[in-house]
């Protein structure tokens, strides 16, 4: 569970000129969203660390903005989320899901704040809530093992089905297969993050994905990575990477065979929980 005091932030409200309602665009926006964390570029343009994608909550879409305003806290419990920190973000007389994240870039800090993990966005014609949460962690997660196998269990649910990423369409591909050597890279880097308190693909080495799987004798053709942080389950992690473009591109791709992933927890760090998932062909 996590350690730190709650802490909850006031509704803050943007007004702009009417404009017609156009078809809903709440998964649009929680994908622009995710690509703007994604970025490496920081709200003050200098270059900063991309911060992990957010996970849609259909609980959070729910919690009302106006019972929001009044007392936040209130409203999630009421809602039935428990969270260690919040926010919501109130648009009025906006059309669009892309209007919406220019508008929302305003709340930058917020939106690419490191301790968010997961999102809740409801729409009612023109007008738009936009809540933010750092959810408590659940119970037990069981073993890291045990944690990836359910991550690859949602992966291959999620290949069988195909989708969309962003602008990119993906068929229904093959189910991967879980590996060992793969597996323990997850978990070196789950644990170097979490012990360091840091989120990057590239390591306190400088290494990235491909040097991780060498050094644990997985002989690569096709290799890639998701990594997250904040999320306390495999669920979680597994629909936060797919409502992000290019972790969810990764997950879809039939490029991939075999796949493992770990987490690793540390009480101090940040994020407290820290996710690896990695992808390969042999």
């Amino acid at each position: 569970m996590r350690s730190s005091a709650c802490a909850f932030v006031a509704i803050a409200a943007m007004l702009l000129a009417s404009h017609p309602a156009s078809a809903a665009g709440e998964d649009e926006l929680i994908s622009l969203i995710n690509s703007r964390r994604a970025e490496t570029r920081g709200c003050d343009g200098g270059r900063e660390a991309a911060v992990g994608p957010l996970a849609p909550s259909p609980v959070l879409a729910q919690v009302d903005a106006v019972a929001a305003s009044r007392d936040l806290r209130k409203a999630l419990t009421a809602a039935g989320y428990r969270a260690a920190m919040a926010t919501t973000i109130v648009l009025s007389g906006v059309a669009s899901a892309s209007e919406a994240a220019r508008i929302v870039e305003t709340h930058c800090e917020v939106l690419r704040n490191r301790r968010y993990a997961e999102i809740g966005v409801g729409r009612d014609g023109s007008a738009w809530r936009i809540n933010l949460a750092a959810p408590l962690l659940a119970g037990d997660l069981g073993d890291w093992r045990e944690a990836g196998k359910a991550v690859l269990r949602l992966v291959n649910d999620a290949r069988k089905r195909g989708g969309t990423c962003g602008k990119q369409r993906f068929a229904p591909a093959l189910p991967l297969a879980w590996n060992d050597r793969l597996g323990a890279a997850a978990l070196a880097h789950s644990r170097d993050m979490a012990a360091h308190d840091y989120f990057d693909h590239v390591d306190r080495s400088g290494g990235a994905v491909a040097q991780r799987a060498g050094r644990e004798g997985y002989p690569w053709r096709v290799i890639g990575e998701n990594i997250a942080a904040g999320l306390g389950s495999p669920r979680q992690v597994v629909t936060g990477w797919l409502a992000s473009p290019g972790h969810c591109a990764n997950i879809l791709s039939p490029d991939f065979a075999e796949m493992s992933a770990a987490y690793a927890i540390n009480d101090e760090a940040a994020m407290e929980i820290y996710w690896t998932q990695v992808f390969g062909r042999r």
